[in-house]
């Protein structure tokens, strides 16, 4: 009989789970560097499986370490159950100020744990905190290493206040120039969103708090985010939707958060073929999956990749109901045999091995006490690196000490900084200076500092002679009470459109005026508005709400008149026609659940800063938007600052830029369109919103600056724009072909008389050798480099191998794209100064 011989791996799959179980019983380190990560990719491209199919039920190798598998082995039912649901927390404990709470099992050894929300800053219910600029406005400093120093902020700022987890960072590309979480994510670009990723996550878990990258996948617009089912080619997915996903978890991202959409048919947090297939057999994932906040659609997506259940169907002054479906349905299904304890076992070990991998059951691991200055100096840092010159001139920027004149200062958020948007992302800070008042502060006595608001989004309390019963400001409700606090009825002395504000600290509270839409209130910084158009005469208004456990609910409400709103806007054009500068900030209204209706200016914005164009020649508009808006005045202004929500030191930065105290160094991060009707899905409502519940990604890997690329439309602004208040030149590229991928280098000099930073930027050509569809140009690499005036330096920039690469469809695999090369580079994807090409070939 011939001897018994160990049958060989037939597939790929085989043998990436062969090698990955011989290597977790040496117990050592993940394989993160390099050399690890190119044997998972060259073992992945030999899989004959398609991208989306799942790997066979219990394919993957044992788990976790012996330490953290003898403790869930320890752990009862219930208590494993326990921890793949979030809760509020301990009934007779504090509120929960976080997202979520796990008991732990304290008779093993194995503490709670705390979420909280992110990524513009810690984000906890009653409590303030560092409010950093928004991510849009981190990726604009194209700077990896300010990535880092963000995370840190968050990292440090999450443990010191009690948490141990926080969903950032958010990685999902900018498709859709109306969607209203833009300004939680980076870029329009695979590339910068991938390095931004990694370098925040770095940060962040450097510092001991463990990050969840989110939302996997395709979740690029907030209209119908929780039905609208995503249709994306491989192809599309692989080289635009997941590389920053696939970046944070070689970055060693603790956990994903799954989508709410569905993505080619199936929900993005029930997609075993993204959540196992993709995450866990193509990317060796080693954290946990959770879902979105009642993104879990069923107790059997715990089979489909699927760990943790996040949400719960919170009621307004209702008692906290259980978790739907992984709870006490969970528990069921595992007694009638539905769902096998051991895949329970497997997504509590992976959730308890993350524990252990951050030292959380280690006894004695102190946290840190909050570094607030810190906080302070490094959201000032990225405001300042992150706010983008977008037009100046005749040299209006940067305002002279000697020549400044009266400055006119116009705009709501010039008074009431717009430091972040809102949703789950909205952080109170600390603290946030008036715009107006900074400059103020920096013009110093010579110069006179006038404001006006243009559009007041405010005002004053309603009068009782309006609002009957008359309503008193402030306190409404005691801890924990619920309820209707006013009854009563407005009366109008004319039809129009009045503003009414809102603000509610302590809990959540509803407005009804009318028959008009509820106005939700919660806890923001500064007060939000809405404007309601009624009729002459008398209207129902009420208010209920619901306080928070620690803390009693205040209500403020305050309205602007049509009468004061026509005042307001002539007094504001008045003031900049008597002004030798008009600054006029303007904003949008970035909102999680939302999609805007346009891409103009909320209000009568853009009428304003036309009005005041037309009187004041120097007109200097600064912009705080969450991405892209219109410019119809464009012409007519002097200079043009954007400064995105730039966090509680925006007021500051701003200052500062305007005044040259530092040098502007941003560049966009997506492209800025010329009207409605000249981006990617303008006249397409199968590529947005949808139709019929499917959007299709018909557009393919033509996002953003590619879609402008391929059809010679011209942007208002492209990608990778930005000013300074100096001037640079790029010359004499040399490209050489590596081992790991290409190396160029570039003479950059800065040509004009003040000191500032130059983004180079480098972008791809195609490979003449590949019929798979590709792009004129991406960019595949950049490197930023700081000047003094008439200083020149030689810069490298690193073009990674996997950035030669395409991904081939019919093989399911990673190719490289060979031939003559086209290696270009500049300060934007439109202003591109040198050219070379390379051959590449395989090494």
């Amino acid at each position: 009989m011939a001897p018994h011989r160990p049958r060989s791996p037939r597939t790929g799959t085989e043998l990436i789970v062969l090698l990955r179980r011989k290597h977790r019983q040496g117990a050592g380190p993940r394989p993160y560097g390099r050399a690890g990560r190119l044997l998972t990719h060259a073992l992945a491209a030999v899989c004959a499986a398609t991208l989306l199919t799942a790997p066979a039920a219990d394919a993957t190798p044992q788990e976790g370490s012996a330490r953290v598998r003898a403790l869930v082995a320890k752990m009862t039912l219930d208590e494993k159950i326990s921890f793949v649901h979030w809760t509020t927390g301990p009934k007779n404990g504090p509120t929960m100020k976080g997202i979520g709470y796990l008991p732990g099992v304290p008779r093993l050894g194995i503490p709670e744990l705390r979420t909280a929300d992110g990524p513009a800053g810690i984000r906890l219910l009653g409590r303030t905190a560092t409010a950093m600029p928004t991510p849009v406005a981190l990726a604009a400093t194209f700077d990896d290493r300010l990535a880092g120093e963000y995370g840190k902020v968050l990292g440090r700022e999450g443990r010191a206040m009690g948490h141990d987890n926080v969903l950032a960072p958010m990685t999902n590309i900018i498709r859709v120039p109306y969607a209203g979480r833009n300004f939680e994510t980076f870029s329009e670009d695979p590339l910068l969103s991938s390095r931004m990723a990694a370098g925040e996550i770095r940060g962040i878990q450097g510092q001991g708090l463990m990050a969840t990258v989110k939302h996997f996948a395709a979740n690029n617009q907030e209209r119908d985010r929780m039905t609208v089912d995503a249709t994306v080619d491989e192809q599309t997915l692989q080289e635009v939707e997941f590389p920053a996903f696939r970046s944070a978890v070689e970055a060693g991202a603790a956990s994903v958060m799954c989508a709410y959409n569905s993505v080619n048919g199936a929900q993005s947090c029930s997609n075993d073929g993204l959540l196992r297939g993709v995450l866990r057999e193509q990317w060796d994932f080693r954290g946990w999956v959770m879902s979105d906040w009642l993104a879990t659609h069923a107790t059997s997506d715990i089979t489909k990749g699927l760990d943790q259940e996040l949400g719960i169907d919170l009621r307004l002054g209702e008692p906290v109901p259980p978790s739907k479906y992984f709870d006490a349905e969970l528990k069921a299904a595992i007694a009638k045999g539905a769902v096998p304890e051991a895949t329970l076992d497997r997504s509590v070990v992976r959730i308890v091995g993350q524990m252990e991998r951050f030292g959380l059951l280690d006894p004695g691991s102190p946290r840190p006490d909050r570094d607030p200055q810190a906080g302070r100096a490094a959201a000032r840092t990225v405001a300042e690196k992150g706010g983008v010159l977008l037009r100046n001139e005749r040299g209006t920027l940067p305002l002279s000490d000697r020549d400044t004149g009266d400055i006119a200062v116009i705009g709501h958020s010039a008074k009431y900084p717009k430091v972040t948007g809102d949703g789950s992302a909205h952080v109170v800070p600390d603290r946030a200076t008036a715009p107006v008042d900074a400059l103020r502060q920096r013009a110093g006595r010579g110069t006179s500092v006038t404001y006006e608001p243009g559009q007041d989004l405010v005002g004053v309390p309603l009068p009782g002679s309006a609002l009957s019963p008359a309503f008193s400001n402030g306190k409404q409700l005691d801890p924990l009470g619920k309820g209707t606090f006013y009854e009563g009825e407005l009366t109008v002395p004319a039809e129009g459109d009045y503003t009414f504000a809102f603000k509610v600290m302590g809990g959540v509270a509803n407005l009804s005026i009318g028959d008009h839409p509820m106005i939700l209130g919660t806890e923001t910084y500064g007060t939000v508005s809405t404007v309601v158009h009624l009729s002459k005469g008398t209207h129902r208004v009420a208010m209920n709400g619901w306080a928070w456990e620690d803390t009693p609910l205040t209500a403020d409400l305050s309205w602007v008149t049509p009468r004061q709103a026509r005042d307001d806007f002539d007094r504001a054009v008045a003031a900049a026609a008597k002004a030798r500068t008009a600054i006029v900030f303007a904003h949008d209204d970035g909102t999680e659940g939302v999609d805007r209706e346009s891409l103009s200016l909320p209000g009568r914005q853009d009428e304003l800063i036309a009005a005041v164009a037309k009187v004041n020649p120097r007109t200097v508009v600064v912009l705080n938007t969450g991405s892209a808006v219109l410019m119809p005045w464009l012409r007519d202004t002097a200079a043009v600052l954007e400064m995105w929500y730039p966090g509680q030191e925006g007021a500051e930065a701003t200052a500062s830029l305007l005044y040259g105290d530092s040098a502007p160094s941003g560049r966009l991060t997506q492209t800025f369109p010329a009207s409605e009707t000249a981006h990617p899905m303008a006249g397409d409502p199968h590529r947005y919103p949808g139709v019929n519940g499917k959007q299709t990604y018909s557009e393919g890997l033509k996002v953003g600056y590619r879609w402008y690329d391929d059809t010679g439309v011209a942007p208002l602004f492209p990608f990778g724009h930005g000013l300074s208040y100096t001037t640079f030149d790029q010359r004499d590229l040399a490209v050489q072909r590596t081992a790991a991928g290409l190396t160029a280098t570039v003479t950059v000099r800065n040509t004009g008389s003040r000191a500032g930073e130059e983004t180079v930027q480098l972008y791809l050509g195609p490979s003449p050798d590949t019929t798979a569809p590709q792009v004129e140009k991406k960019l595949a690499g950049y490197a930023k480099v700081a000047l003094a005036p008439g200083e020149q330096r030689r810069v490298t920039i690193t073009v990674d191998e996997q950035q030669l690469r395409h991904w081939d469809s019919t093989t399911h695999r990673w190719r490289l794209g060979t031939g003559e090369r086209t290696v270009q580079v500049g300060s934007s994807a439109a202003e591109l100064k040198a050219s070379r090409t390379v051959t590449v070939q395989p090494r």
